[in-house]
């Protein structure tokens, strides 16, 4: 059901606030959680693969979730679904800090990905995505990215200063009970976020699928999306651990994804412009060919702290800047009744290669005591995944058309 009139301009300011308010504390400390895993892995006296396992059991979980809370924010509204994923992070983080069983730490990837699944900045943004006019609605997408970015970069060195000063158990209790910040910011998102598919039967949202999967052009960007969430999981669980391993100083490699974060806030308000501007399909094509040219540059130069912090500025401002292009061209070929269920679909695909990134990086690294061959697929993925975008047409799919009629 349709909201019977439009938000006024100050609720819908304040939504977009409360949103990207959300976005900053449910995505922060969910991306750097790479920073715990050498102290805890040395403390436990874990192998990597045990850590980056739970990590890509918690990404994979996510992206399983995405769809599923998609749908429900689709049919029911978007507030019950982050207030729900707000609780659900917050208790997996509390355990993480508890349990010391290896097989009990792995499980606890299930909880803060169903949590996250539901409170993740991709929910946020494609509520605000359908409350914005077709004109703003990349920038805003970009706010909202800009915004989990700047969690980014807050959330790593509080948590290295955290760990520091009280420990890695105490500062994952800390950092489960600063999910419970997000719960206030709902009462705004719920007066402007009304459910656009609240009339539509199981039977609807299978055949709402069913079409998209048959239009090329969304089969470019689930396939695409892939490539993202493989350099972002194992660039962010195993960059602190790689430059440590090279003899640089522990506190650089939370630095690095801090400055990931940081520069990525520019680099998703320069992503949302250009998605305005010119050619969206053409701007993600470049932007993973140009996370590879960076990616080959940085294994192949002497490793420094100089190098280690250009390396990060650069793929900070490529690193969720694919976000509010690919959900805009989401929306702009599958129109907006269905968005959350299949923008939640390509994220899907996304956390797939999340854990592949994550889980493989630990894996590889126990076998080999070497990322090297990580560092080269991410290479090659992001060439492909440059070519994979180009055929996307910019335009209306079957879905969108039907909306407008």
């Amino acid at each position: 059901m349709a909201q019977s009139q439009p938000p006024r301009p100050a609720q819908l300011n304040t939504a977009i606030f409360a949103g990207c308010m959300i976005a900053f504390l449910g995505f922060g400390f969910a991306a750097t959680f790479g920073v715990f895993l050498a102290p805890m892995s040395a403390d436990l006296g874990w192998g990597r693969e045990t850590f980056s396992l739970s990590v890509a059991i918690q990404l994979l979980t996510w992206g399983f979730v995405q769809p599923v809370a998609g749908a429900i924010a689709d049919r029911y509204g978007t507030a019950r679904v982050l207030g729900f994923g707000a609780i659900c992070a917050g208790l997996g983080f509390v355990l993480r800090g508890v349990v010391t069983d290896p097989t009990l730490f792995i499980l606890t990837g299930i909880l803060v990905g169903a949590g996250t699944g539901a409170a993740s900045f991709p929910i946020v943004i494609g509520a605000l995505g359908k409350i914005v006019s077709p004109e703003r609605r990349s920038f805003i997408l970009g706010l909202g990215t800009a915004a989990a970015s700047l969690g980014m970069f807050v959330a790593a060195p509080s948590a290295i200063t955290m760990i520091g000063a009280v420990g890695w158990q105490t500062a994952l209790l800390f950092i489960g009970c600063s999910f419970a910040l997000i719960l206030p910011f709902l009462i705004f998102i719920a007066r402007v976020s009304a459910p656009t598919a609240s009339g539509s039967s199981a039977q609807d949202f299978g055949n709402a699928i069913k079409t998209a999967f048959t239009d090329r052009s969304y089969l470019c960007l689930f396939f695409g999306f892939f490539v993202c969430g493989f350099h972002v999981a194992f660039i962010q669980t195993h960059l602190p651990a790689y430059v440590a391993d090279m003899g640089l100083a522990a506190w650089l490699g939370g630095w690095s994804l801090a400055l990931i974060g940081l520069f990525n806030v520019g680099g998703s308000f320069l992503s949302g412009w250009s998605g305005q501007v010119y050619s969206k399909k053409k701007v993600l094509s470049g932007i993973y060919f140009a996370r590879s040219i960076v990616i080959a540059i940085f294994i192949m130069v002497p490793i420094s702290e100089q190098t280690v912090l250009v390396f990060s500025a650069l793929m900070g401002v490529l690193w969720l800047s694919t976000v509010p292009l690919t959900m805009g061209l989401v929306a702009q070929t599958q129109g907006l009744k269905f968005l959350s269920t299949l923008a939640g679909l390509v994220f899907l695909s996304h956390q797939t290669g999340s854990f592949i990134g994550a889980w493989l990086g630990g894996r590889i690294f126990d076998l080999n005591q070497d990322y090297t061959p990580m560092w080269w697929a991410a290479i090659i993925l992001g060439l492909l995944a440059a070519v994979i975008h180009l055929p996307i047409r910019e335009e209306p799919g079957p879905l969108a058309r039907a909306e407008m009629t």
